[in-house]
């Protein structure tokens, strides 16, 4: 299901579709949430942090320019390319993805918006196997957390682009969003919702 956050610069009601459950519903708030709850700094769009009241006179620590280049450099990072999709192996794989309904939350293909930001974004034809909506993935998987309208087993549905170079980039193999399995068998089996 989609989660519905209310947009904490225009406080309208849109989609949620970053961070682990789908709390943000931009990119540049994703981030500036990711300053303020991890790294303890403000700005424009969260001027306080957790458990402070909001006060007029407090400047933001991140100036709204310097927020704007991170949030451009971040969207217009580049995706790896597909790689040996000619290989044996790797079409039994998508075979066997799509036979277990893999695809029904790990979406394979979606279009951006041709209304985003960034013309260089607009209309792209992108493959992140992800729908970003909420799935109940169980007990197993379950924080107990909750965060705005998702319980505390709803997770959005993590991108799987460029997931076979995870132990190149990564120095090693940690799945899952807390990192708790070993490895990719684990993580699928870990699903139980």
């Amino acid at each position: 299901r989609a989660q519905i956050v209310r947009d904490a610069e225009t406080l309208q009601l849109r989609l949620g579709r970053f961070g682990y459950k789908a709390a943000q519903p931009r990119l540049s708030h994703q981030i500036a949430h990711a300053f303020n709850s991890d790294m303890g700094v403000t700005t424009s769009i969260f001027p306080a942090l957790d458990g402070e009241e909001i006060t007029k006179t407090r400047k933001p620590e991140l100036a709204d320019a310097d927020l704007a280049h991170l949030t451009r450099y971040v969207a217009t990072l580049g995706v790896s390319a597909r790689r040996d999709f000619a290989d044996a192996e790797v079409q039994r794989g998508e075979q066997l993805f799509g036979e277990a309904n893999c695809t029904a939350c790990h979406t394979p293909k979606l279009t951006t918006s041709p209304h985003h930001p960034f013309a260089e974004l607009r209309g792209q034809n992108i493959q992140p196997f992800t729908d970003l909506l909420l799935h109940d993935m169980g007990e197993g998987l379950a924080d107990n957390l909750s965060e705005h309208a998702a319980s505390g087993s709803e997770w959005r549905t993590a991108p799987l682009w460029s997931i076979g170079l995870t132990a190149g980039v990564s120095g090693g193999e940690a799945w899952l969003h807390d990192g708790r399995a070993r490895t990719l068998e684990e993580a699928i089996l870990w699903h139980g919702g």
